[in-house]
């Protein structure tokens, strides 16, 4: 039978969501048969004037006109969508144990070895009668996995061989017969299918905005409570605080709110911040700033720069914000905090990348799918990659099959793709920006190049002490900076924290609440921070050969030509190895 086609004076699929449209469109082309539904599958879907399941969604709506449907997965097998389809089923089982000598009626098999020529034998003998058929193949990524072909078990090997078979059918293609495969992340489903020229790839995104409002407009009217009741913010406030996060964490937020307290902006970045962590099983971590970059000491003219992309994203000038900076410099020098303090200052989520990699072939990649899905959905989002030079690696790593050289191409075209400026704005911080490929620090990628330095004024040594005092929470009366001795040795911005925090310590054994004049002169006279002369020197010059910006290097380097700094930095190199 040919497939139906539309009539042109009615859209049927004007409800329907964006991927689903695009599903029907090219079901419609007639040259494609299987489709692979990967992203956000295990949301709710818009279904009419209701939100179902994606299996609900398939079976009601996308293909509610079939004759049949036919649910399968290794853990509850083979299903059809209604008692009607499952009747004729099971009468198709029962001639097909008759012609085949099985006994498959007594119980419908689960391993896919067993259940695959059943379903092809039922759809080929349904197609043949007219019918209209739809197979949805849930958790596709454990019937055909990647993997090497060859370490392959064999089951698995069948199941790739027939669902390739199925998808460039003639049979198949020309009738009204369509195969959905449904996995969370494609890197984890086997490339001989989900590359297929005969597979469509389709992808489910989290709810955008708008999306999330309709969602959360119809949960609390059909709660029968007034949206005062349930939140103190506004519909639109919460819609757009929510990004990020899918209709099944909305519904989880709601439903408490609904049943207990009422939600508040504070719980809710709370639940948010949970839920998207548990969400990505530990691959990002949220950061909440404290401070904006104000609080951050010195560094005038980096801050300054951030500013100024700060002021382009909130005034909505996101083609002029930089896709991403790179942060340089020694040890202690802020760098963390600095790029924290950006996000802080307009109030924008901060992400920091976990370890994402595994020892399992397909994983990896499929949490760096899961990463990126969820920073699309989150923008505008400041992401943090620190010790970025030992993190992302380069694209010569080997010993793991190719994975770490395939993670680090994906990873550089994410941050390349210009679609995203000014909505995921990438922070790579490193001490050692000489070991950072050129491909990710590269105009395009990381374009700003910003060079944090140890102070080396007065004036400056005082304000970072200062400010660290305020960070460190220090509660003391009085001019910290005029009780410093003048022979202070030149200390990182971590050492002065460390060193004021043992001053709490003192005050904190002395059940005192306040620290005293007595114990910060104790402190700084017997403080000695850790030395590693040659290291942060290095650190320090390939900084300066590294920044964009003569404004951002201390005077002492400002006029020092480049040729000069190379060559030490050679040196240096060559010292630290000898040891």
């Amino acid at each position: 039978m040919p497939r139906k086609s539309r009539s042109l004076s009615e859209d049927p699929l004007a409800s329907f969501p964006p991927w689903a449209k695009s599903l029907a469109e090219r079901y419609y082309t007639k040259t494609i048969s299987t489709f692979i539904l990967h992203g956000d599958v295990r949301d709710l879907q818009p279904g009419g004037k209701r939100f179902v399941s994606l299996r609900n969604f398939l079976a009601d709506e996308l293909f509610g006109s079939r004759d049949l449907v036919l649910f399968y997965d290794r853990s509850s097998g083979i299903r059809l969508a209604t008692p009607e389809m499952q009747k004729d089923f099971m009468a198709a089982v029962q001639g097909y144990d008759v012609l085949f000598g099985s006994e498959y009626a007594k119980a419908l098999p689960k391993d896919p070895a067993r259940a695959f020529p059943l379903i092809e034998s039922y759809a080929r003998v349904r197609i043949a009668d007219g019918k209209s058929v739809a197979v949805v193949i849930d958790f596709a990524e454990t019937v055909a996995p990647a993997g090497d072909l060859g370490y392959m078990p064999g089951e698995d090997r069948y199941s790739l061989v027939t669902l390739v078979k199925w998808a460039q059918d003639p049979q198949f293609l020309v009738a009204d017969f369509s195969v959905c495969l449904i996995a969370e992340n494609l890197a984890e489903l086997n490339p001989r299918i989900a590359r297929n020229p005969y597979c469509a790839t389709i992808e489910l995104p989290l709810p955008n905005e708008k999306e999330r409002f309709e969602y959360l407009d119809w949960k609390i009217a059909g709660s029968g409570k007034k949206r005062a009741e349930v939140s103190e913010v506004s519909l639109e406030a919460l819609a757009q605080m929510t990004a990020g996060m899918s209709r099944v964490a909305l519904d989880r937020v709601l439903s408490e709110a609904i049943a207990g307290p009422r939600l508040t902006v504070e719980k809710l970045k709370e639940k948010k911040k949970e839920i998207i962590q548990a969400e990505c099983h530990g691959l990002l971590e949220f950061i909440e700033p404290a401070f904006s970059i104000d609080m951050v000491a010195g560094h005038g003219k980096a801050k300054l720069l951030l500013k100024q992309a700060a002021n382009a994203i909130t005034s909505g000038k996101r083609d002029v914000v930089p896709m991403g900076f790179l942060i340089a410099g020694p040890i202690g020098t802020g760098k963390t905090f600095l790029a924290t303090c950006f996000a802080g200052e307009i109030g924008i989520p901060c992400v920091k990348f976990l370890n994402f990699r595994s020892q399992w072939q397909g994983v990896t990649e499929g949490n760096l799918e899961k990463i990126f899905n969820l920073l699309k959905a989150m923008w505008p989002v400041a992401v943090i990659i620190d010790e970025a030079d030992a993190f992302l690696g380069n694209r010569n790593a080997q010993g793991d099959s190719g994975t770490s050289a395939r993670v680090f191409s994906e990873i550089a075209a994410f941050m390349g793709n210009t679609e995203y400026r000014g909505k995921i704005v990438w922070f790579l911080l490193t001490c050692r920006p000489d070991l950072l490929p050129v491909d990710l620090k590269r105009q395009g990628r990381a374009e700003e190049h910003l060079a944090l330095f140890y102070p080396e004024s007065s004036d400056e040594r005082i304000e970072l002490i200062k400010t660290m005092a305020r960070k460190a929470r220090v509660n003391f009366e009085g001019d910290i900076a005029a009780l410093l001795p003048p022979d202070l040795p030149k200390m990182s911005g971590a050492d002065i924290e460390a060193a004021l925090v043992r001053a709490k310590l003192r005050a904190v054994n002395d059940k005192r609440e306040k620290v005293t004049r007595e114990d910060l002169l104790a402190t700084f006279a017997d403080f000695v921070p850790p030395s590693y002369p040659l290291e942060v020197e290095l650190q320090t010059l390939v900084a300066v050969s590294e920044c964009t910006s003569r404004e951002l290097l201390p005077e002492s380097y400002r006029q020092k030509p480049r040729d000069e700094v190379t060559r030490r930095i050679r040196e240096i190199k060559t010292l630290l190895a000898e040891r």
